[in-house]
């Protein structure tokens, strides 16, 4: 890391500016918005960025400074633009209310809730740098890499069949969920690896798996799943395809993002059991592809845009319900993630996960106790909820210090970057990517720490790997 770079200070700037302009709302959004694209850039482009030196930029993209700030990050501090230009009056950037627009309550509410996710943001960088500032372990593990083609080919359908086995195992349904994760970034990557060498063996592997799991993901109904395939092939390809994947991303997302919303919608009709997933589907090309399906594509993706990609409007909910109406939370759902931990073998009256989860989002009136919806909250809103400010900064604080832990161990263990980061990393903790409520993102911190434990202990005992002191 680069040893001239600029206090931890600078990232308060916007955050500071926004603040102080809070009562221009308007204004305090657009700085607090265009504050997370600040820290993007001090972190990834600027002189004396955030980032380690031990790999070329373009290689460790799958990193948590990267890859994970920029899904979190993303997702929770920028696509808001999308409400806050519905609130302003516009739709995809033309104005449809023709009269002037007049700030009111839930502007104010609208730029609150932009600076607590711009202070989340920070604090969640803030994290992953004080860890990594840290003196780490000077023993690190290596492969006893051979040359045979089925080297690569053993750990990969190790993943596979484990996953399929503890399917079958009750009450270890979530290990099977890490382990088909990692079998998939082991796919990915043998065809990377496949790619770059020319051994046919791991393209047909690696492309066979990957492809049968992105036609999976096409008929769940969930628009994450074919989105997360696209990200884990976009990112693995960059570093060798670096021309090829730059022009081809901005054309993909607009694509993804046009169509999904329609598609996943449509798919969604086979969960009542009136369809099948493959009929769905079909339904669903055929209305994507139809000459005049143009209107309900727009109005269905806009929807899409203003309340479901962006949950930005149920956190001013949130906010304008605590603590005016009902206090802080305090400790109490950090109280409730921790009894989520204990498995239901050892607690067998613990309470419905899900259901506690969803009790402060009936509270909050965010979703009606008679509907079927599920709309949890995410860190940032448990980090408010609990307490305030304060508890934003600390909590998020301590998340990006765990992420970078689980990485940084990762790699390790697993003898570096390449497996250790993209398979082992990605592949437990995927699920905080996006982020969850706090229920259910301590429950894969810990059992995917588990689980990384499990496949270091095996790999261990196998030969596959070798303890080596620096």
């Amino acid at each position: 890391m680069h040893k001239n770079r600029p206090g931890y200070l600078f990232f308060f700037i916007p955050f500071a500016l926004s603040s102080l302009l809070s009562d221009t709302p308007a204004l305090s959004y657009i700085i607090a918005w265009l504050g997370s694209f600040y820290i993007f850039y001090l972190t990834w482009f600027s002189k004396n960025r955030f980032i380690k030196n031990d790999l070329p930029v373009a290689s460790q993209i799958m990193r948590p400074i990267f890859l994970l700030q920029l899904i979190f990050a993303g997702f929770m501090c920028c696509t808001s633009i999308f409400y806050f230009l519905d609130h302003l009056g516009y739709e995809y950037f033309v104005k449809v209310n023709p009269g002037d627009f007049v700030p009111n309550e839930q502007t104010y509410l609208i730029a609150k809730c932009q600076r607590i996710c711009l202070l989340a943001h920070i604090s969640l960088v803030w994290g992953m740098l004080y860890y990594s500032s840290l003196k780490k372990p000077k023993t690190i593990y290596i492969f006893q890499e051979k040359q045979s083609d089925l080297y690569w080919l053993r750990i990969a359908l190790f993943f596979y069949i484990t996953a399929i086995g503890f399917q079958f195992l009750p009450g270890l349904l979530q290990f099977s969920i890490y382990f088909n994760n990692m079998a998939i970034f082991s796919a990915s990557l043998l065809l990377l690896k496949g790619l770059r060498t020319k051994k046919t063996l791991w393209i047909v592997y690696g492309t066979t798996m990957f492809g049968l799991n992105f036609i999976n993901a096409t008929l769940t109904g969930f628009k994450e799943h074919i989105i997360v395939n696209v990200i884990i092939l976009f990112a693995l390809l960059f570093p060798y395809y670096k021309r090829v994947i730059t022009l081809a991303s901005i054309p993909t997302i607009y694509i993804l993002l046009y169509i999904l919303p329609t598609y996943a919608s449509i798919v969604r009709q086979s969960w009542s059991g009136e369809k099948t997933a493959v009929e769905a589907r079909s339904e669903a090309l055929e209305t994507i592809f139809q000459e005049d399906n143009e209107e309900v594509i727009d109005n269905t993706n806009w929807g899409f845009l203003t309340n479901r990609f962006s949950e930005i409007g149920m956190f001013t909910q949130y906010v304008a319900y605590v603590p005016a109406h009902h206090d802080f939370y305090k400790t109490e759902i950090i109280h409730n993630a921790l009894i989520a931990l204990i498995p239901r073998q050892f607690y067998p009256n613990k309470p419905i996960t899900e259901q506690v989860a969803m009790e402060r989002v009936y509270e909050a009136g965010v979703v009606s106790r008679l509907s079927l919806v599920s709309a949890k909250t995410r860190p940032v809103v448990d980090a408010y909820l609990s307490f305030g400010y304060i508890g934003t900064f600390v909590f998020l604080f301590l998340f990006g210090c765990c992420v970078q832990f689980f990485n940084d161990t990762a790699e390790r263990w697993f003898g570096g970057y390449e497996f250790g980061c993209i398979v082992i990393f990605n592949g437990c903790f995927q699920g905080l990517w996006r982020g969850n409520n706090f229920e259910f993102m301590l429950n894969n911190m810990l059992y995917g720490f588990i689980t990384m434990v499990i496949v270091f202990r095996v790999l261990l005992w196998t030969g596959y790997l070798t303890k080596k002191n620096l």
